[in-house]
Parts: structure tokens; C-alpha cells; sequence
């Protein structure tokens, strides 16, 4: 672990490879689990503000589990995060295929929201625990990413690497920066416990 701003990360963002393959997993993330994706306060106004516009993109399911429960819920842990079909696949997903989408993003993809999805999603495998005076940054792993590890691996994308752009919309292009030059330092000078 290393303290970046007001952010104590933990160095496996830095070692661990990762690279999302949908082909393998079929979106399972969004899917499997037993809680909505994480949301902040801000995302709930906004995921309120944008439903009718995200609405066309949804499945029947999606849409009664939204209208019966909101556009957001409060999780049994009292923690913020998108509704679930029948405990299920968040409330939000649709398919293409077999594969499991954001309707979400779909709908920014078209231009109609310029809200990509909750950060939550963007930036998985990382999660982001948010303290009162600090926030800690680390890699979630979850046996159904095994597949985007060995994609990882193979194209050598560190998870920060990967999640670049989500780092940068939470915070900010200067923290990402510091992040880039602490993952630098470390490639040339690994300590003996990091081998």
C-alpha cells in the first residue's frame, strides 16, 4: 500500500494484469453477486435525472424492477447501488446475445446522456472505499474475471493501465499522473518483497 493525495492505494493495480474479455465472460459481473453496482450520492440524482432517456435501451424486467424499487436503492448494508432483477442481474443490463451490456452506457454511446455508467462500473476490477479522510483504492478479485487476468497477462496491461480512463474521471489527470510515476519507480526499483 502507498499513499497518493488522499488516496492509500494497494500495489496490486500497479502488478496485477488485467484486460476485460467479454467473448469468455458474457458480461458476467454484471450478472452474478448478490448487491446493484455502488453508487454515490451524486449518481443517484443523476441516475434519476437521466431514466427516461435510459428507459428505451432496458429490458421489461429492467424497467418493473426500476419503477418498483427506484432508479437506485439502499443496499442491506446501507451502502447506495443499482436495483436487481429478482436479486439478480442489475436492473440496468440488457444483451446482446448471450453477452450482458450497460443500457446505461448504450445509451451514451448514442448520445443521449453524457453520463457513461456509475464509476463503480467503470472502473472495475477496481473498487474504491471512500473513508472520512481518505479513500483506499484496491484491486477486487472475483474468480468469474479469471479470463480477463490471463488476457491481461498475455497483452501485459497492468489493471491501472486498463482502467485508465475511470481513474482519471474519479480522480482527476493529476492523481493519475502521480499514479503513473509511483507504478514507474516501482518497475525499476522493486523491493525485494514485491519479487
Amino acid at each position: 500500500m502507498f499513499q497518493l493525495g488522499k488516496t492509500i492505494v494497494s500495489e496490486d493495480i500497479l502488478e496485477k494484469e488485467f484486460v476485460c474479455n467479454l467473448s469468455a465472460c458474457k458480461g458476467a459481473c454484471c450478472i452474478d453477486g448478490d448487491a446493484g453496482a455502488p453508487l454515490t450520492k451524486e449518481e443517484t440524482l443523476i441516475l434519476e435525472e437521466i431514466y427516461p432517456k435510459v428507459k428505451p435501451f432496458l429490458r421489461k424486467e429492467g424497467i418493473a424492477a426500476i419503477e418498483g424499487q427506484g432508479t437506485w436503492v439502499t443496499g442491506t448494508d446501507g451502502d447506495l447501488e443499482t436495483p436487481l432483477i429478482d436479486n439478480k442481474d442489475c436492473a440496468y443490463v440488457i444483451f446482446d446475445g448471450k453477452t450482458a451490456l450497460c443500457g446505461i452506457e448504450q445509451a451514451y454511446n448514442q448520445g443521449l446522456v453524457n453520463w457513461k455508467k456509475p464509476v463503480s462500473c467503470h472502473l472495475y476490477p477496481i473498487r474504491v472505499k471512500d473513508f472520512t479522510e481518505f479513500a483506499a483504492v484496491n484491486y477486487d478479485r472475483w474468480d468469474i474475471c479469471s479470463d480477463a487476468c490471463a488476457l491481461g497477462k498475455e497483452l501485459e496491461v497492468p489493471v491501472y493501465k486498463f482502467v485508465r480512463e475511470a481513474l482519471i474521471r474519479r480522480f482527476g489527470q493529476d492523481w493519475y499522473n502521480e499514479l503513473e510515476k509511483v507504478a514507474a519507480e516501482l518497475k525499476d526499483n522493486p523491493s525485494p518483497k514485491r519479487r
